[in-house]
């Protein structure tokens, strides 16, 4: 029963940033008579609005686009329909029974608030891992901060964050940095990585890294941070064998400013809160093909599921969820042979977990990443002894997401579970 007093939607969207805004367009598509999108800043947009370089739209739009004009364009899309916007107003939390979900939230304008919901889409995006996540030994200085709130400072609060900087990871918001803060005029004098491999795009090591002439440290870590008068002055850096500083090797670099890209994890408070069932190698939602998590009725999308690397495929990703939600909250109920969807050899982590082979439509889509660089490869689905399907690949990185279409018809009989795993046969 939906309580008394409380506003009831068709769909409510958690988060105004590029998944969220493309579901709620998608809800609405798909005959969501209501829709109310949530989101906790200012304005809608999520974290594009910081990011001003191009290489944003290439794939959904078929052109290139900076990270403002991406979401401005979907922020127009959701003013021409019939959803609601909220802004300024955080999610406290989502409670989710059987024939309804309600979700509570507080301004500063409306106070204490509380929504029904048919369905709710989680689109809260990721966070950066901060120095206490990796533990980085020595002082605690001014000047040490995350290349995504370094981007804020410079891109939208107008601050220069520092003049000679050592970069910590080579995610790809650091290595988008590494030429922002050249461009800017600061030295950026290292990017230093614990992986013996970039974990960014490789068109940002080249872009960014390469045609800038910024020194790449791969299979070297930050082991001591050293201040005066409170500011960062130096920075001591090893190299590592399998993680581990190896002594001896230390060098020194002189420096004023420390950013880190060491990797993102999916903004999952809420969801865990709401009980909702966690993969703890994704750190997101356990989810199906429709991307409707193990909790009927909330779905997850984008990056609060896992992490992308082109904001075209959270969209993709989230006008599937969006459309989903619509279509739950209008009645309709999937039921019928669950698979589970495992990763094996060579891979770190699969989505969806979860595939209804009668709801896959023709064929099912499964993302994934590789746990380390690869040369030619071989793909393989299989389900117990029996091999599903194959795909092949001339290069495979764990900076870029895979996608492989397995033909529903081909998940007939797959004995309840199978596993996608990658076989090497190439130099990398």
């Amino acid at each position: 029963m939906r309580g008394a007093g409380v506003k009831h939607y068709d769909v409510i969207v958690i988060g105004g940033g590029p998944a969220g805004l493309a579901a709620a367009v998608s809800a609405c598509d798909k005959g969501a008579g209501s829709v109310l999108v949530i989101e906790r800043d200012r304005v809608v947009g999520g974290i594009l609005n910081q990011c001003i370089h191009n290489g944003f739209g290439l794939h959904y739009f078929k052109e290139e686009l900076t990270g403002p004009e991406y979401a401005g364009r979907f922020a127009e899309m959701v003013r021409n329909t019939r959803a609601e916007v909220v802004t300024d107003t955080m999610v406290l939390d989502i409670r989710a029974s059987a024939d309804e979900r309600v979700v509570s939230c507080i301004s500063a304008e409306e106070g204490y608030r509380e929504y029904g919901a048919g369905a709710v889409v989680l689109c809260m995006g990721c966070r950066e891992r901060t120095r206490g996540a990796i533990a980085i030994p020595g002082d605690r200085p001014a000047g040490v901060l995350t290349a995504g709130t370094a981007q804020r400072y410079v891109n939208i609060e107008g601050y220069m964050i520092g003049r000679r900087i050592v970069i910590l990871g080579s995610g790809d918001i650091g290595l988008i940095m590494a030429r922002r803060m050249t461009l800017e005029g600061a030295k950026v004098l290292a990017c230093v990585e614990l992986c013996p491999y970039s974990n960014g795009l490789n068109r940002n090591i080249v872009q960014c890294l390469n045609d800038y002439g910024i020194p790449l440290y791969l299979a070297h870590t930050i082991t001591g941070i050293t201040a005066e008068n409170g500011r960062v002055a130096s920075v001591t850096v090893s190299k590592v064998d399998g993680g581990r500083p190896i002594p001896g090797t230390e060098f020194t670099i002189d420096c004023d400013t420390v950013l880190l890209s060491v990797g993102l994890i999916p903004e999952n408070e809420l969801t865990r809160g709401a009980g909702i069932e966690i993969d703890r190698r994704t750190n997101g939602p356990v989810v199906y093909e429709d991307m409707m998590t193990m909790t009927p009725g909330v779905f997850a999308c984008g990056n609060v599921v896992h992490v992308h690397d082109l904001v075209d495929f959270v969209t993709a990703e989230a006008m599937k969820a969006g459309a989903a939600a619509a279509e739950f909250a209008a009645g309709k109920r999937v039921e019928g042979e669950v698979i589970e969807v495992r990763g094996g050899d060579g891979v770190n982590y699969t989505v969806p977990q979860r595939i209804r082979p009668g709801n896959a439509g023709r064929a099912a889509e499964i993302f994934f990443r590789t746990n380390r660089p690869r040369g030619e490869s071989v793909i393989k689905v299989t389900s117990g002894d029996r091999k599903i399907a194959s795909f092949r690949r001339e290069h495979m990185a764990p900076g870029e997401m895979e996608k492989i279409i397995v033909p529903a018809v081909l998940l007939a009989g797959a004995s309840g579970s199978i596993e996608v795993s990658v076989e090497t046969t190439g130099e990398a």
